[in-house]
């Protein structure tokens, strides 16, 4: 058993008032104790007198094929197998580095993700939830990943693909992206009645949705389709940038969880196409950090995600950056940190085992130095990492 006598806990909701020891067993959290509890003798003990102990991170939007280089996930094609499993391998350690303890990858090649985690031991890297590769329209953004499907026949059979071959979650282009070019950010690749489909199929078969959408279109799309959730959801219309009230509404009431996508390197140059596009839509980065925020406050439901591995402003490892965002755009500190803990477990259909701080979950832990709550920079000073209940990085 072990021990952490720390300065407080964020359970994963808020701060737990006079909490200061958390014990460890087994794997798993068997206790959380006043400051001050007396350890039993045998118990070691991991004393952190200036830390805030916080269940490992989540980041529910990740490309573990993708280096984070120029071009990650263009330059896939030719790949070994063996390549792009230590290319995994070396995202995942990457993400641990900065406290993530789980992932939710949502595009992958070849099935790859799928394919390592059903063939490797997790033993010493993150967990991984992963829903294969992003389903897109023939001819559409991400067809080279090897998931393009069209009509209702192809759309099905791809669903139950992901089913038979344990995918965990349906991830689908309901619109364009950023890259490759041809791909329209403001247009939608599938109809409401397609995206309704393999909503359908999904929930037939107990797999969550979520769509990809940047543009307005393909944001209605997928809220008339009931998607469980939907990535980046910026709303781009031709040439702006404009958020219905009844949009906001319905995202709020059905209970559709949004990604939006935050972090971001320091000095990192987005995409040209990106540029321009913002240029022309209006306000850029900070407007899109208050927007997000305005839907919080709501009651949408927002998780934390990077696409963490598409390029260099998007590498691996930047979720406490994606949190901090959240924090500068006006959302409370405690809010921020559940969106990247115990709400972005329950999206990952981990609730009642990750993203709490409370007995009988798994010990995935991280310890910072500092208290975020009054120094959100604290979240990238990476002290302690608990992950399975084996101590990382770190001498008792």
């Amino acid at each position: 058993m072990l021990a952490l006598r720390i300065a407080r806990v964020f359970d994963g909701r808020t701060v737990v008032e006079g909490a200061g020891v958390v014990f460890v067993d087994g794997g798993r959290i068997a206790g959380v104790e006043a400051a001050g509890f007396g350890v039993p003798t045998g118990v070691e003990v991991l004393d952190r007198p200036s830390g805030t102990l916080l269940p490992g991170l989540v980041d529910t939007h990740v490309h573990l094929v993708g280096d984070g280089g120029p071009g990650a996930l263009q330059r896939l094609g030719g790949r070994s197998q063996d390549e792009l499993f230590r290319t995994i391998e070396r995202s995942l350690r990457i993400q641990l580095a900065a406290g993530v303890t789980t992932v939710r990858d949502l595009g992958d090649v070849a099935w790859s993700v799928v394919d390592w985690r059903a063939r490797r031991p997790r033993s010493g890297l993150p967990t991984v939830v992963a829903s294969g590769p992003a389903l897109t329209s023939r001819g559409g953004r991400c067809r080279h990943l090897g998931g393009g499907a069209s009509g209702s026949d192809g759309l099905r059979a791809a669903v139950h693909e992901r089913a038979e071959r344990g995918a965990d979650v349906v991830k689908i282009m309901a619109g364009g992206g950023v890259l490759p070019p041809g791909s329209p950010l403001d247009q939608g690749r599938f109809t409401a009645e397609e995206l309704a489909l393999v909503v359908r199929q999904a929930h037939a078969v107990g797999l969550p949705v979520t769509a990809h959408a940047h543009a307005l279109v393909s944001i209605r799309d997928a809220i008339a389709a009931g998607v469980d959730g939907i990535e980046h959801c910026t709303f781009l219309a031709a040439d702006s940038v404009h958020v219905p009230e009844e949009a906001i509404a319905a995202l709020a009431a059905q209970g559709i969880v949004v990604c939006p996508a935050l972090g971001r390197v320091p000095a990192a140059v987005s995409p040209p196409r990106l540029m321009e596009h913002m240029r022309e839509a209006g306000p850029g980065y900070d407007a899109l950090r208050r927007r997000v925020v305005r839907a919080h406050l709501a009651g949408v439901t927002i998780i934390s995600g990077t696409d963490g591995g598409i390029g260099p402003g998007a590498p691996h490892g930047i979720l406490p950056r994606a949190v901090m965002d959240l924090v500068s755009g006006g959302m409370a500190a405690a809010d921020a940190l559940a969106t990247a803990t115990s709400v972005a477990a329950r999206a990952c259909g981990l609730g009642g085992r990750k993203g709490r701080v409370r007995t009988g979950y798994d010990a995935d832990l991280i310890v910072v130095d500092g208290d975020p709550f009054t120094d959100m920079a604290a979240l990238t000073r990476l002290d302690v990492t608990v992950l399975g209940g084996q101590v990382l990085g770190s001498l008792l």
